[in-house]
């Protein structure tokens, strides 16, 4: 297979800390990837005069894959071009437990869903206003009994679920049950929606999942309200297989996920388009322990196995997965978060000793 370009935006804080041994660990499986590490966030405003100059654009848009830390600041506007720029539409976070995660479940053990959230539209698209900036629109709200600008002063937020958007999303929740359903799992796919309270939004959501469904007839479906599904999500994880959510409830579910097989520092996530995809761990950027080498390398990890399934690295993926499975499996070389005292760096040597 030829060389992969693959993009690095190491990100703020720790997450640097977790970006380069990783970035190290890879190289030990041979795979032939180029690293490309474009100007970005301080770095390119020092070099550049902007926190996401051309030349990084021009990295991205010539790589196959972008591996991304974790922003709390000048990198997010990389982030907003891989996302809104590149259309990466489908944010997938896989919650898997394996044994050794610090799992606050007294039965984890068979938790293996996919939340997949579509990742561009709904509360995202970042339209805000003055309540009073309504009043031209004459809305009258149903349930308060009167024109929403008198309700002010106040902000207001635009929510748009899209009939494109949301089919995109939903044949790649099916898709992916379906190829998991190859390799063993129930193929089912589960939408959560608030369609009892938002019929016209979140109902377009509803129905345009059921449609979608009807052309993936080997693979279960139904439809939850979210409040009911983020009970059962915690009641019977074990149950879910793949979940299609808008924006807003994949992003607040999609933790929780994290936090049933044991925190955000286990969590991987890629973001897929069409025509790219790029891949960062789900956690912040950890300033609290910013220097120390204290951060999980975990979910950097679990992403570079998405990244590397994804530009077909197959057998890389599945050595990297399988190693850092028998490191926490053993137990004996874990970050404090997971109630061991290794640093980043040693934790990835025991992953290492393990390919």
């Amino acid at each position: 297979m030829s060389a992969k370009r693959v993009v690095v935006i190491e990100g703020e804080d720790a997450a640097p800390e977790a970006i380069r041994p990783s970035i190290e660990l890879i190289d030990r499986l041979g795979v032939e990837i180029e690293w490309l590490h474009p100007p970005v966030g301080e770095r390119g405003i020092e070099r550049c005069g902007s926190a996401f100059p051309a030349e990084a654009k021009r990295a991205i848009d010539g790589s196959d894959a972008t591996l991304f830390g974790a922003t709390s600041g000048k990198s997010a506007a990389a982030l907003f071009y891989l996302r809104w720029g590149r259309q990466t539409y489908a944010n997938v976070r896989p919650a898997r437990f394996r044994a050794g995660f610090k799992s606050p479940l007294v039965r984890p053990e068979r938790i293996d869903f996919v939340i997949v959230r579509e990742n561009l539209e709904d509360l995202y698209l970042f339209l805000e206003g003055e309540v009073e900036d309504l009043a031209p629109l004459g809305l009258v709200s149903p349930t308060a009994r009167r024109p929403v600008a008198e309700m002010g002063p106040g902000r207001y937020a635009l929510k748009v679920i899209t009939e494109a958007g949301t089919e995109r999303v939903c044949r790649f929740a099916f898709q992916l049950a379906r190829a998991r359903k190859g390799r063993g799992r129930p193929g089912r796919v589960t939408s959560g929606t608030k369609h009892n309270m938002l019929p016209r939004s979140d109902g377009l959501f509803r129905s345009v999942a059921e449609r979608v469904a009807g052309d993936y007839p080997e693979i279960e479906f139904r439809s939850l309200i979210v409040d009911d599904l983020a009970h059962q999500l915690v009641a019977r994880p074990e149950d879910f297989d793949v979940v299609v959510l808008p924006n807003l409830y994949g992003d607040v579910l999609s933790d929780a996920a994290a936090g049933l097989v044991g925190g955000l520092g286990l969590a991987p996530s890629g973001c897929y388009g069409d025509d790219y995809a790029y891949f960062e761990s789900a956690h912040g950027t950890a300033p609290d322990i910013a220097g120390r080498n204290l951060i999980n390398p975990t979910a950097t990890l679990l992403s570079a196995v998405m990244m590397l399934e994804h530009l077909g690295f197959a057998d890389a993926a599945e050595r990297l997965d399988s190693a850092l499975t028998r490191a926490y499996a053993e137990g004996r070389v874990l970050t404090p978060d997971q109630g061991g005292s290794a640093s980043t760096t040693e934790f990835c040597e025991a992953v290492a000793a393990r390919l």
